[in-house]
């Protein structure tokens, strides 16, 4: 345990380093996942002459939540496999004792820390130009939040880490998860909340993965009625089924990859 944790603070502090000299890029993309405020914008009017469940309020504060779940959970493994596999690259990291998957890990991990400070200005402009929608969340709701979030994290890892995997068979692997891309943007929460869906959608949507990488913690940190038992089933059963996919291609791949001459 004190090697791995060792391990990890080397990889974390190295990665974080490499992050820092690319910050001006990570604003950049901090300002690209912007989108849900410009959602919230648009749900903020239509709530004024449309029948909601949700007041306009409550998209205000969903809509911010969202930001900050975006500001979080990024993955962008696939392309960094593919271009390794594609270059050859990855046969350095093979030579190494430890599977690639940990510097994946580290990077992306020290991407967030990167990001703190990013998240930290915008909350407070937020509540400067919306003073109306600020709430405090209860501690019971912070911690569902925290503890769903890094779920929601491990799952979008793992389902993007999968499909990476393609990279030994066809050097763009990173076409399928464009195409998921599709079903994340409608499905996940980022556009609207489940509650503006018809009810026969979200009940078929909430066995899916798609709401609990976005509309799922952002719901439970502004309290809105949600199963939590039933979604932290729903992510557990669907990272061990991803788990499992991406070590049989991991093994699979590496036979085709060396057969490739790596």
């Amino acid at each position: 345990m004190k090697f791995f944790l060792k391990k990890s603070r080397i990889f974390l502090s190295v990665y974080y380093a490499h992050m820092l000299e690319y910050r001006a890029e990570i604003f950049l993309w901090g300002l690209a996942n912007s989108l849900p405020l410009i959602f919230m914008g648009v749900w903020l009017k239509a709530s004024e002459s449309g029948n909601f469940t949700l007041e306009s309020i409550d998209f205000a504060r969903y809509f911010f939540s969202v930001f900050i779940i975006r500001q979080i959970n990024p993955i962008w493994v696939i392309w960094e496999f593919e271009e390794e596999v594609v270059k050859g690259r990855l046969s350095f990291r093979l030579l190494q004792p430890l599977d690639p998957v940990w510097h994946y890990i580290a990077r992306h991990l020290a991407e967030k820390i990167t990001r703190a400070p990013l998240v930290i200005v915008s909350t407070i402009l937020f509540f400067y130009l919306y003073p109306q929608a600020f709430w405090l969340p209860n501690l019971g709701n912070i911690v569902l939040f925290i503890l769903t979030i890094i779920l929601a994290f491990i799952l979008r890892f793992l389902i993007q880490y999968s499909f990476a995997m393609f990279a030994f068979w066809t050097e763009r692997a990173s076409a399928l998860e464009q195409f998921w891309l599709l079903f994340y943007i409608f499905l996940s929460g980022l556009i609207a909340p489940l509650e503006v869906f018809p009810p026969i959608v979200s009940k078929i949507v909430l066995f899916t993965p798609f709401p609990y990488f976005v509309y799922f913690p952002a719901a439970l940190l502004v309290d809105l009625p949600v199963n939590f038992l039933q979604g932290i089933l729903v992510i557990l059963a669907w990272s061990i089924i991803f788990f499992l996919v991406n070590r049989w291609l991991w093994k699979k791949g590496l036979k085709h990859y060396s057969a490739m001459g790596a």
